[in-house]
């Protein structure tokens, strides 16, 4: 799940920005009903918002370096995530609306007694995020049938023991066209390459400069609104990780948790916030695709802590 930055909530919709430019064959998308809020059974351990939905556990003010049993903790709650996304991918077919989803992964979580990490989350009130084609981050789950065509980011993470472990992936729904697939897959190709070059002694700000010049070489932009995060027993602290060229200070260390997820756009990089507060769609309307990891920086470069394997 994105930490939002440089976004502001514009009034939907500009129409300065509502001339269509061709981005291929796929639907707008309307936003449906949200069903109420799930209750998550007593005997999960529950992050300090589950109640109030402000976070209130203690954030370091850098970049942690995890000791052996943090990180044991860490690929724990960082492979059930993987594996709650896994389950999203075989259930995802057209029909299936993303309250399904939002069902499929509420439920997979507490039959592995965890909990949910986007539930009550600063008031978010769903168990994961669900992007279908315009919208680029924090959809909220809703009564819409995926199509045939859609493309569709589902964001999952999950507390467990502890800790939170994140990851996302964008999936093709049916038939999607060749402009849909190659968004996709470039979106996928930059999240990769920007892990190959995480080691010891590289900046944090060295991601963004390679995820943007590598979206732009693919015809692509990036959205800058949104950046990865340090995560742990907090859902988002230090360091951010912005996927566009910036300033920010402060260099890879073994023992550092943080992730990494890119959104691409076929059009404009700007967004605006719907008035629930968390959908952000592009204000030109045209698809975005995101990919996200949690990776640990080791001796040696970066593992992907969000993998089944």
């Amino acid at each position: 799940m994105n930490v939002s930055r440089m976004c502001s909530k514009l009034p939907h919709r500009n129409l300065f920005w509502k001339k269509k430019m061709n981005f291929g064959k796929y639907k707008i998308v309307d936003i449906g009903n949200i069903s109420p809020m799930v209750s998550v059974p007593e005997y999960i351990k529950k992050p300090s918002y589950h109640e109030t939905g402000i976070p209130s556990e203690t954030v370091p003010e850098h970049p942690e370096i995890k000791n052996h049993e943090q990180i044991s903790r860490m690929r724990d709650s960082c492979r059930l995530a993987a594996y709650v996304l896994d389950k999203v991918e075989k259930f995802i077919e057209v029909g299936k609306t993303t309250d399904d989803i939002d069902v499929l992964v509420f439920k997979t979580c507490i039959e592995n007694n965890a909990y949910p990490s986007p539930l009550n989350y600063k008031h978010f009130p769903k168990s994961v995020c669900t992007s279908v084609n315009n919208v680029a981050c924090h959809g909220i789950p809703d009564d819409r049938p995926l199509q045939d065509g859609d493309i569709i980011n589902v964001d999952v993470t999950v507390y467990y023991n502890g800790f939170h472990g994140d990851c996302s992936k964008t999936f093709l729904v049916g038939q999607v066209d060749n402009d849909g697939r190659d968004l996709v897959k470039a979106t996928e190709t930059c999240l990769n390459e920007a892990i190959q070059m995480c080691k010891p002694g590289k900046f944090f700000r060295d991601i963004g400069a390679l995820i943007e010049e590598r979206a732009y070489s693919l015809g692509y932009q990036v959205v800058p609104a949104f950046i990865g995060h340090g995560i742990g027993h907090y859902f988002h602290g230090p360091p951010d990780i912005y996927h566009t060229r910036n300033n920010y200070p402060g260099i890879m260390a073994p023992g550092m948790t943080f992730t990494i997820e890119p959104i691409l756009t076929q059009g404009s990089e700007m967004i605006e916030i719907l008035p629930d507060d968390w959908t952000a769609v592009t204000v030109d309307d045209s698809r975005t695709a995101q990919f996200e990891h949690t990776v640990l920086i080791t001796e040696l470069g970066a593992e992907i802590l969000t993998t089944t394997t």
